[in-house]
């Protein structure tokens, strides 16, 4: 009990220090997974209105991929990412591989299934009377489209909050792709792995209560979004 007290209280210190190791860590790891995020939302949110509303062939059996792809293993996506980037790889000649740009590359792979999926279930879900009454007051697809995104856009906030939760919490992919690099593409996960690995906790049990905090974070703002989202139904 005296070992485990004296960690925390080791890295509480660190913490509360801003070491400098530690806080461009936290800062690229928050980099790395914001960037990834927007980029997925950018290409997933589109999507999923596409799928809603567009007559796309197979549109179910898309659905249902989307639905599957949730769960893509990250050790599968790091190693076809690894594979792509890698210098006999078709993308090799951009340079990529163990740089952030290719971290951030696996994440958004990882989240864009989840955005589809959970952005399509909230457009879905808004009653069609709103996309008909825009439609009837003039507006064009494009338009009604934009009227409905509003409409479930706790649902998408949700989603996409969902999505954050996922990269932040991903270790392998971005472990096979970056390298763990120090000073260059080493993150919160990769580095607790790591220094945990080492039998160095102090570190890794510092970038843990971080990572645990902005975990608690993400589910407190997820819950908010959806309580608001529930209130405006009511």
């Amino acid at each position: 009990m005296d070992y485990l007290a004296e960690g925390f209280l080791r890295a509480v210190r660190l913490i509360l220090s801003l070491d400098r190791e530690l806080t461009g860590i936290i800062l690229l790891s928050l980099k790395v997974s914001g960037l990834a995020l927007v980029l997925a939302t950018l290409l997933g949110l589109p999507m999923a209105v596409a799928i809603g509303f567009k007559r796309i062939p197979m549109r179910g059996f898309i659905v249902s991929l989307f639905n599957a792809f949730m769960g893509l293993p990250p050790v599968a996506v790091g190693l076809f990412v690894y594979l792509f980037l890698s210098r006999r790889g078709p993308l090799g000649f951009m340079g990529l591989l163990y740089t952030p740009s290719a971290m951030v590359i696996a994440q958004t792979i990882l989240a864009f299934p989840i955005i589809v999926s959970l952005c399509h279930a909230a457009l879905i879900s808004v009653d069609p009377v709103i996309r008909q009454a825009a439609r009837t007051l003039g507006a064009t697809d494009p338009q009604a489209a934009i009227a409905v995104v509003k409409e479930a856009r706790f649902g998408i906030m949700s989603g996409v909050m969902a999505a954050l939760g996922r990269v932040m919490a991903e270790v392998g992919a971005i472990l096979i792709v970056g390298g763990n690099i120090a000073g260059y593409t080493r993150v919160m996960t990769t580095t607790i792995a790591m220094e945990t690995d080492k039998g160095d906790f102090e570190l890794a049990l510092a970038l843990g209560l971080i990572l645990i905090g902005i975990s608690l974070l993400i589910n407190l703002a997820l819950h908010l979004v959806q309580q608001k989202g529930v209130r405006k139904l009511v």
